[in-house]
């Protein structure tokens, strides 16, 4: 995959053609940067097995060979100058695009094995064990958002547009006006923007975690072993909403560079929400450090002040109880 990242990163340099109003490679080089990381975090996933490791290094095989086969189609698409997704005006188009179909079916099936041997593998930080917990279900839900996009639109249903079936956008034609790298379109909806965030759940709750463990070892709020796991909840249930939020935005018609006043205020109330039960996990940390041995403080005692009744009533009640393995 790292070769193909450096054959579409050559392409971009070196070829001049526009497809949908984007360089032709363009796409090609998003989708094997992705996949990249994608497979380099389920190789650090497998490290971690201590059992089950034989159904681990099959599920990610079948991701990485899905992966290969999603992008030779669209580099040799590429190369005939032509659309790899929802494109169906010729034959082979069509088979090809149909076999694509197939792929994200086979990545997605082989992400949930891994995520359901590695849901059942005990870790000693339960802060990391459940990153990848959350990350696994979250990337998966992103996942299958790509199935969204498969469907065909009013349109292409009547047949007023013929040789598509499927599209990226919402309320907007692909290969609009779109915002600068991304390529998410900036005059209507793209689902695109809820399936890469969700996906990469998979890398952004497990760095959350090994920052947390660094960050145990200098400052006094993560230094209690109970902080970290709820933190990453939170992160966890923030990050949800923010997929969520995405593809209600999407399926809105909504650019994401235009978001409207219901949009902002939901925007507003999930941030709000986070920082609430973020201020509760690191009051309850610090009071169960204050308390030390001999209180109510340690991984296994009780929450601490705030946690169900007192100042920080419901985010305390939220963030009391600690996440088990």
């Amino acid at each position: 995959m790292g070769v193909m990242t450096l054959i579409s990163g050559v392409g971009l340099l070196v070829d001049d053609r526009m497809l949908l109003g984007s360089p032709i490679w363009h796409k090609p080089f998003k989708f094997s940067v992705s996949f990249v990381l994608y497979g380099l975090t389920l190789a650090w996933m497998h490290s971690l097995l201590t059992r089950r490791q034989r159904v681990g290094w099959w599920a990610g095989t079948v991701v990485a060979a899905g992966s290969a086969v999603e992008m030779v189609i669209i580099v040799g698409q590429v190369v005939r100058g032509k659309r790899s997704h929802f494109n169906t005006e010729t034959p082979t188009d069509a088979a090809l695009f149909s076999l694509m179909g197939t792929t994200v079916v086979v990545l997605w099936l082989g992400t949930l094995l891994m995520a359901v041997v590695l849901w059942r593998q005990p870790l000693a930080d339960r802060a990391t064990q459940w990153a990848i917990r959350l990350g696994s279900v979250i990337g998966l839900a992103g996942l299958a958002v790509g199935f969204l996009m498969t469907q065909p639109t009013a349109d292409q249903a009547s047949g007023r547009i013929t040789g598509t079936v499927g599209a990226h956008g919402v309320g907007t034609a692909d290969g609009g006006p779109h915002l600068p790298v991304t390529g998410w379109e900036s005059t209507g909806g793209d689902l695109r923007i809820a399936h890469f965030v969700g996906m990469h759940a998979l890398q952004v709750l497990p760095l959350l975690a090994l920052g947390l463990a660094y960050a145990a070892r200098r400052y006094g709020w993560a230094a209690d072993a109970g902080v970290r796991p709820r933190l990453v909840l939170v992160a966890g249930l923030g990050y949800a909403g923010l997929v969520g939020l995405t593809v209600w935005q999407a399926l809105r018609g909504q650019a994401l560079s235009s978001p409207d006043g219901l949009t902002l205020g939901a925007a507003g109330a999930l941030a709000a929400a986070v920082a609430v039960a973020v201020a509760a996990v690191l009051r309850i940390g610090a009071a169960r450090s204050r308390s030390g041995p001999g209180g109510s403080g340690g991984s296994g005692g009780s929450p601490g002040p705030g946690a169900a009744g007192g100042p920080g009533g419901a985010a305390g009640a939220l963030v009391g109880a600690e996440p088990r393995g």
